[in-house]
């Protein structure tokens, strides 16, 4: 039994994604030796994937330029998968009077722009498969200032809903792209620190936007939400054009040592080796393993650490070639063909299905709080969301300082052998997401004081960043190579949950209570999350299953554009 409990494996002698982390630990300790390492305090830490000696691979760019990049999508990430959806939602009566429609009709134009996200996600993810990121972020985030730029403009309800579905063409690319670029960017070390930023911008970031936009809209107008809009969507756009270059990159998948159930160290390790020997003067046509050295590199005949590093100017181009050669259908059908390993339905339920429940209270948070006895105003309402914001900031500050060095422990007891599953220890927390929604419901219910009905919104944000960051790591470590089809297919279950919320959750308050609603939801996310022990403890047998029972691979169908 692997530390912990985790049940181990006895079919695979190399079971995907069970790596050696800490090498001083590590009975293999001559054969990692050879390998690429961190550096620093991290110097006895095996990188994991190995990057190759391509100057261009993102997992060699220096640590300021990959600070760069992900500092600029994570702004974008703020502005289109965390403020555009609930932008409208404290102002949401203010509008409904504008318009002399119900509230649930306003409530329903985002739902649209949520339905245009969900079945944009397929595209997005097979285009991004096909020709890389960048192009895809970059256009999302034009779509993102057409459709403010409209939405600022327009005088009518149906001019409000035509710039609302184009800006739904935004956040697809910004809330699942981004986070399988953590993947490219960093090394499984490193990951769980930018996992919890995403997974707070992603989840908590968006309450912080409905303080400010109360008050705009109380004090301003609603329109003015999108006048200003128009000024951080331009600067985003000009700076992902500049400042973010293509992150999707094809090395040779033996480096990617995470993915594989045999990875080779030894040889991998042998050709480390010569390419020292090669970067300090050796001669390539004297080297035995001469050939061995290019194929364990690229499918290219030029060996990476001879490529010349991109200029800037090179780096903007929009077109980066082609990084898989599946047709278009096969790549549209891939994120959906993901949910049948269990393990990614699980995540895809789990975090999509908990964060649903959060949305549908910001849907209901106007109807409930400018009612008497409350009366608020939409400023007011936007001052409640501070509850939610603080508890989703002291999760993410709580898990994004313990999940790293939690997993490095764990793999140091572990003989220096990395679970993924360790990941999944981050999922305790998230029991407080039902404490939360059905103290919600209850205080709701019952009209008692907001600072209170605040207080445990925040609760259950807190346990749902919790999970979201636990279980999102887990999959980008567990299971890599689906990464992007994991996170796009997640992006499309929420928000069609969000879609369809839209239409009854106003409704179903209004008729049954918001302590009915909410004790229903505080149910099913209790069942939700006390499903994780099974997929904890047998997690790493289900990953030799899943290796040995591929189906995607018996359909022809690949996640890795491996050349």
């Amino acid at each position: 039994m692997v530390f912990l409990g985790i049940l181990e494996d006895h079919k695979l002698a190399h079971v995907p994604a069970t790596v050696i982390l800490n090498e001083e630990q590590s009975p293999n300790h001559e054969v990692t030796a050879g390998l690429k390492h961190g550096k620093g305090k991290n110097a006895d830490i095996v990188l994991i994937p190995q990057p190759s000696e391509d100057p261009n691979d993102p997992l060699n760019w220096s640590p300021t330029k990959k600070l760069v990049v992900i500092s600029t999508i994570a702004f974008g990430s703020i502005l289109y998968a965390s403020v555009l959806a609930p932008l409208l939602s404290p102002a949401l009566v203010v509008i409904a009077l504008t318009f002399n429609k119900s509230v649930g009709d306003i409530t329903q134009i985002s739902g649209y722009m949520l339905l245009v996200t969900a079945c944009s996600g397929p595209i997005i993810c097979a285009l991004s498969r096909k020709y890389g990121k960048r192009p895809l972020l970059v256009a999302s985030s034009a779509f993102g200032l057409l459709g403010t730029i409209i939405c600022s403009a327009t005088n009518t309800y149906n001019g409000l809903l035509a710039g609302r579905v184009i800006q739904g063409f935004s956040i697809s690319a910004f809330e699942s792209l981004v986070v399988s670029m953590i993947g490219d960017l960093y090394f499984v070390h490193q990951r769980g620190l930018y996992m919890t930023l995403m997974q707070f911008i992603l989840g908590a970031a968006s309450n912080f936007s409905a303080i400010i936009v109360g008050p705009i809209a109380d004090n301003l107008g609603w329109k003015y939400l999108f006048h200003i809009l128009i000024a951080f969507s331009a600067f985003e756009t000009l700076a992902l054009f500049l400042f973010v270059p293509e992150t999707a990159y094809n090395r040779d998948h033996r480096y990617d040592i995470d993915e594989l159930v045999d990875d080779k160290l030894s040889d991998l390790a042998a050709a480390e080796k010569r390419h020292e020997q090669l970067g300090s003067g050796g001669d390539m046509k004297s080297t035995a393993g001469e050939s061995d050295v290019v194929r364990v590199e690229t499918h290219n005949s030029t060996s990476p650490a001879h490529r010349p590093k991109k200029t800037f100017i090179q780096s903007l181009s929009l077109y980066n070639g082609t990084f898989s050669n599946d047709n278009l259908l096969q790549l549209l059908i891939a994120p959906f063909a993901v949910c049948t390993n269990l393990a990614v339905l699980w995540v895809v339920i789990v975090t999509g299905g908990l964060t649903a429940f959060f949305v549908a209270q910001s849907y209901d948070m106007a109807q409930i709080f400018m009612a008497p006895p409350y009366s608020l105003s939409a400023a007011g309402v936007g001052y409640l969301s501070l509850g939610p914001f603080l508890g989703g900031l002291v999760g993410s500050i709580f898990l994004g300082s313990t999940l790293d060095p939690l997993i490095r422990w764990c793999a140091k007891k572990n003989n220096g052998i990395y679970e993924p599953e360790y990941r999944l220890l981050g999922m305790i927390p998230s029991i407080t997401t039902t404490i939360g929604l059905v103290a919600f419901g209850y205080l709701c219910e019952s009209k008692s004081s907001y600072y209170l009905t605040a207080f445990t919104h925040g609760l259950d944000l807190f346990g749902i960043v919790c999970a979201a960051i636990s279980a999102s790591a887990y999959a980008i470590d567990a299971y890599r190579d689906m990464s992007s089809e994991v996170f796009i297919v997640n992006m499309v279950f929420k928000n069609l949950l969000f879609y369809g919320f839209s239409y009854f959750v106003n409704d179903w308050t209004a008729r049954a209570g918001p302590g009915t609603v909410f004790y229903i939801f505080g149910g099913m996310g209790a069942m939700m999350t006390l499903t994780t022990p099974v997929l904890y403890f047998w997690g790493k047998r289900y990953r030799s299953y899943w290796a040995r029972h591929n189906l995607l691979e018996k359909w022809g169908i690949r996640t890795h554009a491996e050349m």
